[in-house]
């Protein structure tokens, strides 16, 4: 069935609501195994990459370059955006996912055959960029088809927030899922960790894959897509399009999350060569530390997201973002205590403050761009950050705990992201209660 035929095809109420349960479901899983792999890539550069790759580089420059492998995917976030967008607005949000899912998951898959160092010399890095490019694009398309997948099923824009954070809910839960892996097999391997212990948790990847294609085939089209395609409004060129009509949004979405995107990776891949070389803390202490907060998340993303149905968007996200920005300073006092309950009641603390942004994350930006246009406007403002927020804030904070040797001088480049996320997002239009299927431009 084409999707100009899926355009013909009246729904009845009952069948509405099946269908956006299996659209939020689909939404929820396919970005949970999308985040397990993109964030599975993230530890493991912090705590294997550094050893196996380069080898030759004393500890802090080793991991300098192993996050420098990781920031390559982030660059190419941007490009998955606007790839999939093109795509994701001509011929829909289902087609782009399933593309997505597939890229990725194989990509993953593949970084977990990928021959050390010591058997292949520097090509094992290079081949290891190129794997990481390839999954950063497939990430960079998936955000926000997932996204639109479970908003557009949506009757009305009143809940908006609560049914958009359930793809949100994907993010720790990959993470979840990929600190469990690497703690499982962890213990599993033993000294043989860094033999093939590592290589486990990428080479799952495929079976989660599989998962997520079956539960994504088995959804429709989103009611709104289809209207587009019915009122023949599909843009032929969606990316040089809103970026002609929409400009500031896609710019003002991308710097509103400099203050939740540079402060997670820091938390999340940099807490490893600092709690490590400078704390003294066990990996694996820091892995169930992460657990622990990752689980919290469970129940702090859904609360966000119906916080900013009832107090606004833009307020509930700013109230996360200055809060991030102050206990940044206090994360790193409680960290360098090495008291294991303050240390992860710091991760604790920045995950609440971390979800109050990540939460409305999703409907914020969503709402902002016309329905045409929705998911190449969406997904490029939200992974243009990846590139000056993300990608470089493990690099940054190594550096400058290499040029400072304190976590205060990190705290403060937290802060000053926090400012940016809060004079950006009082900038974005308030459109939360605007037509959501309708253009507006």
């Amino acid at each position: 069935m084409t999707a100009a035929d899926v355009a013909a095809v009246p729904l009845s109420d009952l069948d509405h609501r099946a269908q956006l349960r299996r659209a939020v479901i689909a939404s929820t899983v396919g970005t949970t195994i999308e985040w397990y792999d993109f964030l599975l890539y993230g530890q493991m550069a912090a705590i294997v990459f550094a050893k196996l790759y380069f080898p030759s580089s004393d500890p802090l420059t080793g991991t300098l370059q192993a996050f420098a492998v990781f920031a390559v995917g982030f660059l190419a976030r941007p490009i998955g955006a606007a790839i999939f967008g093109h795509y994701g607005d001509r011929i829909g949000r289902k087609a782009a996912l399933i593309a997505t899912l597939l890229l990725t998951g194989l990509s993953t898959f593949l970084v977990g055959c990928v021959p050390t160092y010591e058997q292949i010399g520097i090509w094992g890095a290079v081949v290891l960029v190129v794997l990481r490019f390839i999954q950063g694009i497939g990430v960079g398309g998936e955000w926000g088809g997932s996204v639109l997948l479970s908003m557009e099923w949506a009757r009305t824009s009143k809940n908006h927030g609560l049914i958009a954070a359930w793809p949100q809910f994907g993010g720790p839960a990959g993470f979840f899922l990929a600190n469990l892996a690497i703690l499982g097999f962890s213990q599993l391997s033993g000294d043989q960790f860094l033999s093939w212990g590592w290589r486990v948790p990428f080479l799952l990847s495929i079976v989660m894959v599989a998962i997520g294609l079956w539960i994504r085939l088995g959804i429709l089209e989103t009611p709104i897509f289809r209207q587009v395609i019915a009122e023949e409004r599909v843009s032929r060129t969606p990316v040089v399009e809103v970026f002609k009509r929409q400009p500031e949004e896609v710019f003002l979405t991308a710097f509103a999350r400099m203050g939740q995107m540079a402060p997670v990776f820091v938390y999340i891949a940099f807490i490893f060569p600092y709690g490590t070389q400078v704390v003294h803390l066990s990996r694996d202490f820091i892995l169930v530390g992460l657990q622990i907060a990752a689980f919290l998340s469970f129940f702090t993303i859904p609360l966000s997201g119906y916080l900013s149905d009832r107090l606004g968007r833009k307020q509930v996200y700013i109230f996360g973002a200055v809060a991030t920005g102050l206990f940044g300073f206090a994360y790193f006092a409680m960290v360098d205590t090495a008291i294991p309950v303050l240390v992860i009641l710091a991760m604790l603390i920045t995950t609440a403050f971390h979800d109050m942004m990540w939460g409305p994350l999703a409907a914020l930006t969503a709402e902002v761009f016309t329905p045409r246009l929705r998911y190449s406007g969406a997904s490029i403002g939200f992974q243009l950050a990846a590139v000056f927020a993300g990608g470089p804030a493990p690099l940054i904070a190594t550096a400058l705990l290499a040029a400072t040797g304190s976590g205060y001088v990190i705290a403060l480049y937290i802060f000053g992201c926090a400012v940016v996320s809060v004079v950006a997002t009082a900038l974005l239009p308030n459109l939360r209660d605007r037509d959501f299927a309708r253009d507006h431009i």
